[in-house]
């Protein structure tokens, strides 16, 4: 079944065998026999791209229903007798990467020295189930049904620029006034367009998408480019929050900020009860619960 899996999303035998670590005979073998035992095709195979057959595309979810299931058992069982130990694979933001896991890695390592981590750090919507990823920290809704989502933080979106821009080009009075401003953008990374900015007050709701001077798909180079003078651009309080109480940002229509998107903790609901799954959900909630109230602090929010 793993070797069907890693086949089914890697489309490829011999990218297949170089993840599990075997020999192309080998998990070809392995599908094959499958297959026989199955009485049914699971892929059409050509020299350039192995593709699922229905029955495949079929039998991929409960593959990997199972391999989850069986993970958790493991997980579990050990949990009972043994510290949180194993590979974990976890994705998060790039911002909450660098600024908040990294430095306090030592501390969770301290706490439990028997996890290897596997990080990676990146702005995209990953897909948890076929990239075989643990657990997420993921900004936005969670819709997918076969994922569990732990509510961290709320966040409230900040339109703000460097006080050299807003010198030079004055302070818009009104989010229409931001058509005369260079706005820089902030590009979906799986619609490659940019996200609409939202405004609230006095439950009035505004949401527009006005033409932008330029758009990055990294919330870090958004916030350097602003921070250098490029323009006017808008983002949750927890990535601008330190800019702002430096001075290198400032707030502007602060009586328009709307509620940003929340940040939750996501898995597999398969993985739910893992001891590695829940004392790092655990420790990604600390930090980012730290943070906030950190930032509600400087903020005076």
């Amino acid at each position: 079944m793993r070797s069907f899996v890693r086949v089914a999303d890697l489309h490829s035998f011999t990218r297949a065998a170089d993840a599990l670590g075997l020999s192309r005979a080998v998990v070809s073998t392995h599908v094959a026999d499958l297959e026989r035992h199955l009485r049914c095709q699971l892929f059409h195979r050509t020299t350039r791209r192995v593709g699922l057959t229905t029955d495949g595309a079929d039998y991929l979810a409960s593959c990997r229903r199972i391999l989850a299931e069986l993970e958790a058992a493991d997980e579990a069982l050990r949990g009972t007798r043994l510290r949180p130990q194993g590979r974990l694979r976890v994705d998060v933001p790039v911002v909450f990467g660098r600024a908040l896991l990294t430095p306090a890695l030592p501390r969770f390592q301290a706490r439990y020295p028997d996890l290897q981590l596997e990080l990676r750090f990146n702005d995209r919507r990953i897909d948890v189930i076929a990239e075989e990823v643990d657990l997420v920290v993921r900004v936005g809704a969670v819709k997918e049904p076969q994922l569990i989502a732990r509510p961290a933080v709320n966040t409230r979106l900040v339109t703000c620029a460097a006080p050299e821009y807003l010198r030079t080009h004055g302070v818009p009075e009104s989010p229409e006034a931001l058509r005369r401003h260079k706005l820089i953008a902030h590009l979906g990374s799986n619609s490659q367009r940019p996200f609409p900015w939202r405004f609230r007050r006095a439950g009035v709701r505004r949401q527009f998408s006005p033409p932008f001077s330029v758009a990055f798909n990294s919330v870090e180079a958004l916030v350097s480019a602003a921070i250098r003078g490029v323009g006017i651009m808008q983002a949750m309080d927890l990535v601008v929050a330190e800019a702002l109480v430096s001075g290198k940002l400032e707030a502007v229509l602060q009586d328009w900020s709307a509620p940003g998107a929340p940040v939750a903790v996501v898995c597999r609901s398969a993985l739910r009860d893992s001891p590695k799954i829940r004392v790092f959900a655990d420790f990604a909630c600390e930090l980012l619960e730290q943070y906030r109230a950190r930032v509600d602090a400087l903020l005076r929010l």
